[in-house]
């Protein structure tokens, strides 16, 4: 991660050194708020943000779930305050840019986990991600199953980008990353695949494409809609639906697929080759066609580019 100039705040572009928050502030002490991770290509007309209204959608979806008035140093943001603040955030920062991560977090200073009443602010911060999972993940990514479940929907909201909620993820990467892997996959409470530490999964297997659907507890991930809206219109079977632990592991191919690792190919799983262990044709087709998308040589998907200029 490349560090950028500006971070939006609470309204105001400050220096990135400057953005601060108190040691006592109740997100940093008990995990209160919600971000989007959201990625920002070059295409032929200029700078373009992939998908910024549906995740803008979901960032407000899930301040609703933790009942966070969108009201920072005295104004009121709506939906187009919002999407407005960071097409701003990108533009300040340059060319550099292709991730950009809002989050709406309780900023005041409180001991306690009663979170009503106390203040909120939004930050939004630019980088230059670059390659999420590096650059080993070229000939397909290594992955394990996690020892940690994915939380289920009795545990909190499952389906929203919860600041707290990631300390799961955190645990499970640490896990992979221990054992040479470069992500973990993480099953739910009664035992099915649910998703990675910071991505959706699908297994190609007996000619059609899986993903576990939204009531396995899973995020609903914006790259997920996507492939699934682009591998269905590209002619593939896609179901929505349970998949197991065996079901993934003789797949003839899987891959990972998130705002930060885009598309992303796994080849092993648990020591376990996938398919013939290359990337498989499914999983590069789909992942061509995406990248012409986002980049914006696809007329037909212009409408999940929000430009900048």
């Amino acid at each position: 991660m490349d560090k950028t100039e500006k971070i939006w705040l609470n309204g105001k572009l400050v220096d990135w050194a400057d953005a601060k928050v108190h040691v006592l502030a109740h997100a940093l002490n008990y995990g209160t708020g919600v971000f989007e991770g959201i990625r920002v290509y070059n295409t032929p007309k200029g700078p373009a943000i992939f998908r910024l209204k549906d995740h803008v959608r979901r960032l407000m979806d899930g301040c609703k779930m933790l009942g966070f008035d969108l009201v920072f140093d005295g104004k009121e943001y709506g939906f187009d305050d919002l999407m407005e603040a960071i097409k701003e955030t990108v533009r300040a920062n340059g060319d550099a840019v292709d991730y950009v991560k809002p989050c709406i977090f309780l900023s005041g200073e409180e001991v306690g986990l009663n979170p009503i009443g106390v203040p909120i602010s939004m930050a939004i911060t630019c980088v230059h991600m670059g390659a999420y999972l590096g650059p080993a993940t070229d000939a397909g990514a290594k992955i394990v199953t996690s020892s940690w479940q994915r939380p289920d929907n009795l545990c909190g909201p499952a389906g929203a980008k919860v600041n707290g909620a990631y300390i799961t993820s955190s645990l499970a990467k640490r896990e992979a990353i221990s054992h040479g892997a470069s992500e973990a996959v993480m099953l739910n409470s009664v035992g099915h695949v649910a998703e990675c530490t910071g991505e959706n999964i699908f297994a190609y297997r007996h000619g059609r494409i899986i993903t576990p659907n939204v009531a396995e507890c899973i995020l609903e991930g914006i790259t997920r809609c996507s492939i699934i809206e682009v591998a269905r219109d590209m002619g593939y079977q896609v179901d929505e639906t349970a998949l197991t632990r065996f079901e993934l592991i003789s797949s003839d191919e899987v891959w990972m697929t998130g705002t930060a690792a885009e598309i992303a190919p796994v080849t092993t799983i648990d020591e376990r080759q996938i398919g013939d262990g290359k990337i498989g044709p499914v999983a590069k087709a789909i992942h061509a066609r995406f990248h012409d998308i986002v980049t914006g040589k696809v007329p037909e998907y212009e409408d999940w580019l929000d430009y900048l200029n």
